[in-house]
């Protein structure tokens, strides 16, 4: 019987991600929509924590016979803090999380995730109904990530919901981490900050 209900919620989650999109020798493709989508950040201290949005730059899932994979590109000089206000702090963090303490996007003006598959999961939960496993770069340092996504669509317009959690310690983003700077005290900054996506894909 559990083995049934695995076979059917596997089943289900492939109907959800059953699309039709431009067709090619390559496969078929589906492009992100970049105005439409959305990548908001959060980033926590012992203090307390700020966030905000980030611009997707470009987006593309090819779907070659059942096999998914993508490229999707971030504009890092269009980091936006929304917890503060213009006067308040606002410029200053913005600055700095631009800025080489952190993600020095003047010399690293993008950041890329490379998808390698996209699978259903054997029981879809919270919502969430893929995994998705590839590689993020930031600030020319690759390395294997894997989350959850929730994938939904019809005809040829898609949506992928979900959160990511990245640890900026390995993509040399140290400024502030207790793991390289123990005596930091409260002034620390967690290694881990989350972006929380809504990306729409269509023909």
């Amino acid at each position: 019987m559990t083995k049934l209900v695995s076979i059917l919620s596997i089943a289900a989650a492939s109907v959800m991600f059953s699309f039709t999109g431009k067709t090619t020798l390559h496969g078929t493709n589906y492009n992100a929509d970049v105005k439409a989508s959305k990548v908001d950040w959060e980033g926590t201290k012992v203090t307390g924590k700020h966030s905000g949005n980030i611009m997707l730059k470009s987006g593309l899932l090819t779907d070659t016979h059942g096999q998914w994979t993508g490229t999707f590109e971030v504009n890092m000089q269009s980091i936006n803090c929304t917890d503060l206000e213009a006067g308040q702090g606002k410029e200053k963090l913005e600055g700095h999380l631009k800025s080489p303490d952190f993600f020095d996007t003047e010399k690293f003006p993008t950041a890329k995730l490379v998808i390698s598959s996209i699978t259903p999961l054997e029981t879809p939960k919270n919502g969430m109904t893929h995994t998705v496993k590839g590689f993020l770069t930031i600030k020319d340092k690759s390395n294997p990530i894997e989350f959850n996504a929730s994938m939904k669509g019809e005809g040829s317009r898609m949506t992928c919901d979900g959160i990511v959690n990245v640890d900026r310690t390995k993509y040399d983003v140290r400024y502030g981490s207790k793991t390289f700077f123990a005596e930091i005290g409260d002034k620390a900054i967690m290694d881990e900050f989350s972006l929380r996506f809504n990306v729409v894909l269509g023909q």
